[in-house]
């Protein structure tokens, strides 16, 4: 393997109309996803100069090759896009399972490094990327570079990996199967979603008092089914919309924000709980905005979790049905705790709702400073 990185390093003092072979490197992630990155000359590929011609200057295409080559980054880059769906079809990147099925995976395309134009003696090496994902029970790889794209040296690598495992390939031709190590194999749908919903529910119970103390402040206020069931709907609907907008990077806000804010609405809802005895309908907006806060505090958690790039959206909606699943144990809970009182209003306004959302009002208070760094760590 050293050797072939050597010989490819050789080649790079080639001048500009040798054309020497692509460099190919192909990443699998614990989380089930492929990188790949191609250092390559792509002047050569958009003029259509494939291996037929070793010098460009033998070529038909060899001004266009020329004009190319004179192009500055920028202008390069927004050509090489508009080619890079043509070009990942000679990308052949195939996984197979015990039962001997091999099955190409599809590229999305991610950009392209180009360097300055420098000087006109040496070919420029830009970088290219593509991102894919590895199929449900794959256990081996192999590679294969179009014919038309000329020679190219492969090097598989995943984690725990001490070197990568390389190839040089030519005129089309397919490397060795690469084994995938079990632990970097993605996981079916149903296991995934298993994952997430645990992940959603721990993050309520036990490990998100925060967003406890919110939950049970919307019960002490009423404890009817039907106003208790508008409160926690718009609450789940708000907090749903900016999980997924914040996920897929529509909005995003700083942790410095939205946390001290949702401390502050774990406060309002302790401290209108001691003002007011009854649930007032501006009460189910009020609400709803701040679901939007929980929302975006949930999708900081998410991320830092990770989600799987090939059960990307299962992931997310198990993770905001685990989420439901906390908040609506929570309230049952609740009701346990005091079913007790059901039928006495004054005793329990006085021995729950007062000292409960009086409790849940300092703690909002205490977090609020705190997250804003006003009190002393």
């Amino acid at each position: 393997m050293i050797l072939l990185w050597l010989a490819f390093g050789l080649l790079g003092t080639a001048q500009a109309h040798q054309l020497r072979p692509a460099l190919v490197s192909v990443s699998f992630s614990p989380d089930g996803g492929v990188k790949l990155l191609i250092e390559t000359n792509a002047e050569a590929l958009l003029a259509g100069i494939g291996p037929a011609h070793k010098n460009t200057d033998d070529s038909p295409r060899a001004d266009e090759y020329r004009r190319l080559r004179a192009l500055p980054p920028e202008a390069l880059r927004q050509r090489f896009a508009e080619f890079a769906p043509i070009y990942a079809r000679g990308l052949k990147l195939e996984f197979a399972t015990a039962e001997e099925d091999w099955r190409s995976v599809q590229w999305r395309y991610e950009g392209i490094e180009v360097p300055e134009v420098g000087d006109p003696r040496l070919s420029r090496k830009s970088r290219i990327r593509y991102r894919s994902e590895i199929p449900s029970g794959a256990n081996r790889a192999r590679w294969s570079y179009a014919a038309d794209y000329g020679d190219a040296v492969v090097s598989f690598e995943q984690p725990g990996q001490q070197e990568p495992v390389s190839y040089w390939l030519t005129r089309g031709e397919t490397s060795s199967v690469y084994p995938l190590d079990s632990r970097i194999v993605p996981r079916n749908w149903t296991e995934v979603a298993a994952d997430y919903l645990e992940l959603g529910f721990i993050h309520i119970l036990p490990k998100g008092l925060d967003h406890i103390l919110f939950v049970l402040g919307l019960f002490l206020l009423s404890r009817r089914l039907k106003p208790l069931l508008w409160q926690v709907t718009a609450f789940t609907v708000a907090h749903s919309i900016t999980l997924a907008l914040s996920i897929y990077g529509y909005i995003q806000l700083p942790s410095t924000l939205v946390e001290p804010a949702i401390a502050l609405s774990i406060a309002y809802v302790g401290i209108e709980n001691l003002l007011t005895r009854e649930l007032h309908s501006w009460r189910v907006v009020i609400v709803f905005l701040f679901g939007l806060l929980h929302g975006m505090g949930f999708a900081g958690v998410l991320t830092e979790l990770g989600l799987p790039e090939n059960e990307f959206v299962t992931a997310l909606i198990s993770f905001n049905i685990g989420v439901e699943l906390g908040q609506l144990a929570v309230i049952l809970l609740a009701f346990a705790a005091v079913f007790w009182l059901r039928g006495n209003e004054r005793l329990y306004r006085r021995w729950v709702v007062i000292p409960g959302s009086l409790g849940i009002a300092v703690m909002g208070l205490y977090w609020t400073l705190e997250r804003l760094g006003w009190l002393a760590a």
